[in-house]
């Protein structure tokens, strides 16, 4: 399902929608199966959209009506700082993990690319999404 399509089957249930998103967040992880992939951490693109459900009540311009920014950010870096990952798969779900302990978030799409695996090629990912049950 891409991103219009879940934004549509939101719109079409709750009338609004909101989808907050981190693009191309930069981090060094250990990870890979590869030999040379072991030897030194390696550069990852991370991206996560998140689609959030909407607040009752006037949003009062305050952070703790609604999903934080940091919450996402930090708990992906320290996740790919607290541990070595032989797969991109593996991390990807633990990321989808993280972002639907918080109750406002509906559906986690999350991509990892590494940026610098293949001489010829500029990223090589893993993307999945999950919708809460």
């Amino acid at each position: 399902m891409n991103g219009d399509a879940i934004t549509v089957d939101l719109l079409r249930r709750d009338g609004e929608t909101r989808r907050i998103f981190l693009r191309d967040l930069r981090v060094m992880a250990d990870i890979g199966i590869h030999d040379f992939e072991k030897t030194a951490p390696q550069p990852l693109l991370i991206n996560i959209e998140l689609w959030v459900g909407v607040p009752k009540g006037d949003l009062a311009d305050d952070i703790a009506n609604v999903l934080d920014y940091d919450f996402v950010r930090d708990g992906v870096v320290a996740l790919v700082k607290g541990q070595r990952f032989n797969l991109q798969e593996t991390l990807v779900h633990a990321i989808l993990d993280l972002c639907l302990t918080r109750p406002q978030v509906l559906v986690a799409r999350v991509s990892s690319a590494k940026t610098d695996v293949y001489p010829d090629v500029a990223a090589a990912g893993y993307e999945a999404t999950r919708v809460r049950r």
